[in-house]
Formats: C-alpha cells, structure tokens, sequence
C-alpha cells in the first residue's frame, strides 16, 4: 500500500510541475515521473513476494523475475539522457529575453 501511494504521489507531483511554464520545472517534473514508472516497473516485478532472482538456489517458482529489473536499469539510463538533453535546452533557451527587440 505503501508502495502504490508513493508512485501516486510522484506522478502527481511530476503531473504539476510538467503542467508549469518554466523549464526547469518541467524538467524536474519529468525526472519525478521517471522515479514513479521505474518503482511501478519495480513493483510490477512482484520483488517483494519472492527471493532473490539469480541467486538464490530454490525453485524456479520461488525466484523473482530478473526481467523488470532490467526494464528498469533501460529505464533510469533513458532517463538521466533525457534528463541532460532537457537541461541543455533550457540553458541555451534561456537567452532570448536578452536581446533587444529595436
């Protein structure tokens, strides 16, 4: 229960601050909204419920699925590109107000 409130939680913040008019926001927002999908991802691999993926020595049954933690790992490094492109593009974006329109 905890788990789901948190990713509600990221999401709607991440929901609020992409709906804001400067860019650094909108870039925090999408890196909030990056952490909510990847503990989604996380939760949706049912980590909690079962043992460690390859290391441990049960049954395959026991073992928890390696496949969404690698969903996630894509993900965070998908992120953090995104993340640095956005950046670039509001500090070079941020300097055509200096111009002078006469």
């Amino acid at each position: 229960m905890t788990l789901a409130i948190t990713i509600g939680v990221l999401t709607a913040g991440a929901v609020y601050l992409i709906l804001q008019r400067g860019m650094v926001r909108v870039v925090l927002g999408f890196v909030l909204l990056s952490h909510g999908v990847n503990l989604l991802l996380m939760s949706a691999g049912g980590a909690f419920r079962r043992g460690e993926p390859l290391l441990g020595r049960d049954t395959g049954a026991a073992m928890a699925d390696p496949l969404p933690q690698a969903f996630v790992l894509t993900a965070i490094v998908i992120a953090f590109s995104i993340t640095i492109y956005m950046l670039a593009l509001a500090a070079t974006g941020e300097s055509d107000d200096t111009e002078d329109a006469s």
